[in-house]
C-alpha cells in the first residue's frame, strides 16, 4: 500500500490532534519507514541526565502511529492494542533521539511493526519495540 500523508502532512496531523505532544517531535522522512526526532528537552530526563523509558515509549507510539496514518490517512481513532519495549543501552546525553518505524503487516484490523531508537548521529540501538495497532472498524469496513 502506498503512501497517503507525506511528512508535512503528517506533521501537520499531530498539530491538530495532538497538541500536547507535537512540538517534542519532527517527522524526518516518510517513505518504506517512518523516521522520527524526539527533541529532548529537560523534560525528557530522569534522574542521571539520561532520557525517560516513558519518553523512549512516547517516540515508539508516535512514530509507529504516524508510519500506519501515512498508509491509511488521517484516522484519529487508531489506537495501539499492544508493546512491548526493551531498553539496551543508555542513550548519549545531549543528544535527540531517532526512531526508525517500520510496518511489518498492514491487515484490515491490525497493523504491526517495530521501531528501533538510537541517539542522533549513532549506528547504535538504544531501544527496540514491537507494536500492534488496532485499526477502527469504520476505516477497516472498505478495505479488501
Amino acid at each position: 500500500m502506498g503512501l497517503i500523508l507525506d511528512a508535512a502532512e503528517l506533521e501537520a496531523f499531530l498539530a491538530r490532534e495532538f497538541p500536547q505532544v507535537a512540538e517534542d517531535f519532527a517527522v524526518v522522512a516518510c517513505g518504506d519507514e517512518l523516521v522520527m526526532r524526539l527533541k529532548v528537552g529537560p523534560h525528557h530526563l530522569r534522574p542521571g541526565g539520561t532520557v525517560s523509558g516513558p519518553s523512549m515509549f512516547a517516540l515508539a507510539d508516535v512514530a509507529m502511529y504516524l508510519a500506519i496514518l501515512a498508509r491509511i490517512g488521517p484516522v484519529a481513532l487508531a489506537v495501539t492494542t499492544n508493546i512491548s519495549m526493551d531498553f539496551m543501552r543508555k542513550p548519549e546525553s545531549g543528544r535527540d533521539l531517532i526512531g526508525h518505524a517500520r510496518l511489518l503487516k498492514l491487515g484490515r484490523i491490525l497493523a504491526v511493526g517495530d521501531v528501533l531508537i538510537r541517539s542522533d548521529g549513532s549506528d547504535e540501538v538504544v531501544a527496540r519495540a514491537g507494536l500492534t495497532y488496532s485499526i477502527p472498524p469504520s476505516r477497516s469496513a472498505g478495505l479488501p
